[in-house]
């Protein structure tokens, strides 16, 4: 039996991604029918990677500005976060390979799927899918920093510890690069 009935979608924006807000009809475990309204935020679905170091215990992050943060608290909306990116026409894997050398500079050629996750279920569409990478110097192929015209990214070079740090001070804020940090640490993948 179908729970969800979609009675109206409306396009609210359309200008960076999209936002629509949905009308439905949604039947409840009783059987009874409620009308709801939801807003839903497009962005289409991302990838993100860890890249990691296993011999010098170290991962590649990445620095930069997030409008989003700015507004909501952060001082100067810097954030340190995993690299990532949307897909947009490619495969999960295509697309963490290029954004890996766009934003880092390392060239990976085999990304290890680990899962996949809804970030914000309640209002984002987007599915982001988690890959994990081992590097190693052989492997830089510039100095990454991202698409110049679109993006201005620093890369760090960190111990798996400081990293893990961070996330007790409050330096790496990034649900995503939390996430894929503490899934190393929970894999034994690196030394805390």
């Amino acid at each position: 039996m179908n729970t969800v009935q979609i009675v109206s979608t409306e396009v609210l924006s359309d200008h960076w991604y999209t936002l629509r807000k949905v009308t439905f009809d949604y039947i409840r475990k009783d059987g009874s029918s409620q009308r709801q309204s939801r807003e839903c935020y497009d962005r289409g679905n991302g990838a993100v990677i860890l890249l990691y170091n296993g011999e010098k215990n170290t991962v590649i992050l990445t620095r930069q500005f997030r409008m989003p943060t700015y507004v909501n608290g952060n001082k100067d909306g810097m954030l340190i976060e995993a690299c990532a990116g949307l897909l947009d026409a490619d495969s999960p894997e295509d697309c963490i390979r290029r954004e890996t050398e766009e934003e880092t500079g390392y060239r990976i050629t085999k990304p290890e799927r680990v899962f996949e996750l809804y970030m914000s279920p309640g209002s984002v569409t987007e599915i982001l899918y988690f890959f994990i990478a081992e590097y190693q110097e052989a492997h830089k192929m510039n100095e990454g920093g991202g698409v110049e015209a679109e993006e201005d990214i620093q890369v760090l070079e960190l111990s798996f510890p400081q990293a893990l740090k961070m996330i007790d001070t409050g330096e790496i804020k990034d649900a995503k690069t939390v996430l894929l940090l503490q899934h190393l640490q929970l894999k034994d993948r690196m030394k805390a």
